[in-house]
């Protein structure tokens, strides 16, 4: 069984009520999911109260789901890069020929940055939280963040995307930084008349037969307001699947198990 979460934004109660309720932790708040794997999606981090115990948890989770035959992914959201961002550069100016003075502070505060969490950040959690993946396939399930085509200015494979990044964030270039905040802020590439052409061209691409998101809130497709939400959204002609319930505005922690016969064209279980 394959479990997601994504965008939980600080909410640590909320999340270990939705992996209890899941069966994935135990009385204890120790792993509980056996053999499961679970993935958590980005946005770790902004708009709620600890976004570094949301962080250990996760890494936590990861040492125990391996030592009980289970598995703990995490990917990197754009709320890490703004993190990150904010620590190594802060008010440094981004180069630009225009007259606004972008910063990496000024993108964090205007974001829901929580000082509490830049305080909290350790070289260890900087290290970890910049070797994540961007992308990641899972079976026929395709696994980003952000519901985006950008990725592909990376590259045209899961391997060269996540090495791109990664490069990135072992370096100093600022602008270079700053484009990967900006790329993955980008958002509704598989929304509209187009969005299951759009999705269907980008997995011929990277693989898989459905993507599987967060980033956007259900409740900006569907219209209803985020307590509203109950579940994930498919939509794209079921091509793709929508995870982050909106917890920051008001909406549930969604811990969403992927069912592979709801994919289209499935071959197999995911892995």
């Amino acid at each position: 069984m394959h479990y997601v979460v994504s965008d939980v934004h600080g909410h640590v109660d909320d999340l270990v009520a939705a992996l209890r309720r899941a069966d994935l932790l135990d009385a204890d708040l120790a792993w509980g999911g056996a053999s499961a794997r679970l993935t958590f999606m980005g946005d770790y981090f902004d708009r709620g109260p600890d976004g570094i115990a949301v962080v250990d948890l996760v890494r936590r989770l990861q040492r125990e789901a391996g030592a009980a035959g289970g598995r703990v992914d995490a990917l990197i959201g754009n709320h890490e890069i703004l993190a990150l961002g904010m620590s190594r550069f802060g008010a440094q100016h981004v180069p630009s020929g225009s007259w606004n003075r972008r910063s990496f502070a000024r993108s964090w505060a205007l974001n829901g940055g929580q000082l509490h969490d830049q305080q909290g950040l350790t070289d260890e959690h900087i290290r970890w939280l910049s070797s994540l993946d961007s992308v990641l396939r899972a079976g026929d399930d395709l696994l980003l963040h952000s519901d985006t085509t950008e990725y592909l200015r990376w590259g045209d494979t899961a391997e060269q995307i996540n090495e791109s990044v990664r490069k990135v964030l072992a370096g100093d270039d600022l602008q270079a930084w700053w484009q990967c905040w900006v790329r993955l802020t980008t958002r509704y590439a598989f929304a509209g008349l187009e969005g299951e052409q759009v999705a269907t061209e980008l997995l011929a691409v990277l693989g898989g037969q459905r993507i599987v998101h967060g980033h956007s809130v259900i409740s900006t497709f569907t219209g209803q307001l985020p307590g509203e939400v109950t579940g994930p959204l498919s939509y794209a002609g079921g091509r793709v699947l929508a995870v982050d319930g909106g917890i920051y505005a008001g909406g549930p922690c969604l811990v969403v198990r992927l069912d592979p016969e709801s994919v289209p064209g499935a071959s197999a279980a995911p892995a």
